[in-house]
């Protein structure tokens, strides 16, 4: 780690100057050559795995399908919920049944109506076992979709119908605070029915057979390829506000090369790491968010039985000096976690009480920095099951950040007593694949709040939930989790309370092991306005962006 640090220093230190007199001459080039103009040049860390929102799960595939899908709500700067195409919300007074009005001018960009008959359909699709949604775990408080998950009732069941072309009921099993929420997230879009039948497996699988009914359409991916547009759908129900004609997005995971780009006025924005972000802080270009994400790490308790024991768990994550990754490697505003859920549920209050939801899940332990206990539990853990010695394999992602994260990880844990820890940097759908699959031994991931709720973090700890890669469980805290699910949704002081407790198990017990609150730092054109970025949700927006 020292070696790690200090060569990161020294090239920051050597690039301070140069650097500095080439942003100079970059901010320069971009207000003198961008006046008005209709496309936006972007890049994205990885590739687009799946133009199906029954089943995405990545990143790169939920922000593209955001941008060329409209459902009942979009999501706002701050993590709340903008109508797009529901116009009027109604909910019954046991909040059990909410009934939405549809926008009636809305097209499909083949020119077919939007109607209430395509959100059916599209739930009732993805409610289907059969596809194995992972996402589709959000729907568990609507209306038989626990029963058509185990096979008693047909997907036909779901708590959805349609009354008219224009009127959307949805039928809840339990009262649920958040429902809106959810609303805004891509796998409760509309689908096309006669589109999705007609390509069948097929469907998703590349920009010629979807849909879509958003700002964007999708064009040039081929299922696999680095690059692809969104081209401004011309039968979108909002298009006044889409000033855009065309993105045009590349892949690269290598923060220099995107920032050469950017110099060169190829791109329009660029991610950046940490020694680029000690040169760049002061530009008029730089843009820094943060909130709303973890990143952490699993083991696997199935695959190697150590790991069922807690005081393994507990070594690792005391092993690891969380502030010296954030001020020493990534240098990018990243924050250490206080706990699994992120800090940005500051806000989340309890009622009646002087306490927010993140005072009262506190266990610091948790996300602690204590070698000489980690040394001692390591060893404990190694006698109770019998190993004089461990190899351990830990599988990230390969893009640049991602990498230096894990080869301090891998510094850190190999300080612990007769441990040896492998590295397995791989792309992020391959590992994917593989996390989903239970083919890891430690695995390196990130959660980002779908909506903003400390539930949605909560809910993928539980011993049932198809997150749990690492197949840890606990009975408390799996009863308390449903309990501020069921009897107690109706009680937001008590909730909070038994969301609060079982974060505080998860901790006690290292279920997780917190990494840590990863921030977005990027430069962007100072011509280019409109960007809204959200902490929750789908957390890009490019919908509104324009080039002055």
């Amino acid at each position: 780690m020292n070696k790690l640090s200090s060569k990161i220093k020294l090239i920051a230190v050597s690039l301070t100057i140069p650097m500095t007199a080439v942003l100079l001459a970059a901010c320069g080039q971009n207000n003198a050559t961008n006046n008005t103009r209709t496309t936006l040049n972007l890049s994205y860390p990885t590739p687009i795995s799946t133009m199906d929102n029954s089943k995405a799960n990545d990143a790169a595939s939920l922000t593209m399908l955001n941008h060329t899908g409209d459902g009942l709500y979009r999501n706002g700067k701050n993590g709340e919920s903008i109508p797009a195409l529901a116009t009027k919300q109604t909910v019954s007074k046991n909040g059990l049944t909410y009934t939405f009005d549809i926008r009636k001018n809305v097209k499909w960009s083949d020119g077919s109506k939007v109607t209430a008959k395509d959100f059916v359909y599209a739930w009732r699709r993805t409610a289907n076992p059969k596809l194995a949604a992972q996402y589709g775990y959000l729907y568990k408080q609507i209306h038989n979709y626990s029963a058509i998950q185990s096979g008693k009732l047909s997907p036909s069941s779901l708590g959805v119908k349609a009354i008219g072309d224009y009127k959307l009921v949805v039928k809840l099993d339990k009262p649920v605070p958040y429902f809106t929420k959810l609303l805004a997230f891509p796998v409760f879009f509309p689908q096309e029915q006669k589109v999705v039948e007609k390509y069948g497996k097929k469907y998703g699988t590349n920009s010629s057979t979807i849909t879509s009914d958003g700002p964007f359409v999708l064009k040039n991916w081929n299922g696999t390829g680095d690059t692809w547009q969104l081209v401004k759908n011309n039968n979108y129900w909002d298009k006044k506000n889409v000033h855009l004609k065309k993105i045009d997005i590349q892949v690269s995971s290598d923060p220099s090369t995107t920032l050469k780009l950017f110099q060169q006025n190829k791109l329009d924005s660029t991610p950046l790491n940490g020694t680029q972000v000690a040169n760049y802080r002061k530009s008029k270009s730089f843009k820094s968010y943060i909130g709303g994400s973890t990143v952490y790490m699993l083991t696997n308790e199935k695959r190697l039985k150590i790991f069922q024991n807690a005081e393994a768990r507990q070594a690792l994550s005391l092993a690891l000096n969380r502030k010296n990754l954030v001020s020493d490697v990534l240098r990018d505003g990243s924050v250490t976690p206080d706990g699994f859920i992120p800090t940005v549920l500051d806000n989340f209050k309890i009622q009646g009480t002087n306490e927010n939801f993140k005072q009262a899940s506190a266990y610091s332990q948790g996300v602690a920095y204590n070698l000489p206990k980690a040394k001692q539990l390591w060893k404990q853990a190694l006698a109770k099951s019998g190993q004089k010695s461990l190899t351990v394999n830990l599988m990230t992602d390969d893009d640049y950040t991602t990498k230096q994260v894990a080869e301090f990880i891998q510094s850190q844990l190999q300080k612990l007593p007769n441990l040896k820890v492998n590295l397995t940097n791989i792309p992020n759908k391959v590992r994917m694949s593989r996390q989903d699959s239970g083919n890891f031994d430690i695995v390196l991931t990130k959660w980002g709040a779908d909506f903003n709720d400390p539930t949605n973090f909560l809910d993928l700890m539980t011993s049932n939930s198809t997150f749990n890669f690492g197949k840890w469980s606990n009975s408390e805290y799996d009863r308390l989790v449903n309990r501020a699910n069921n009897q107690d949704a109706n009680n937001p002081k008590q909730r909070a309370l038994d969301m609060a407790n079982a974060e505080k198990i998860l901790m006690k017990d290292q279920g997780v092991i917190p990494v840590y609150e990863p921030a977005t730092t990027e430069l962007w054109n100072t011509n280019v306005h409109g960007y809204v970025w959200s902490p929750t949700g789908m957390s890009r927006n490019w919908k509104e962006i324009s080039i002055k």
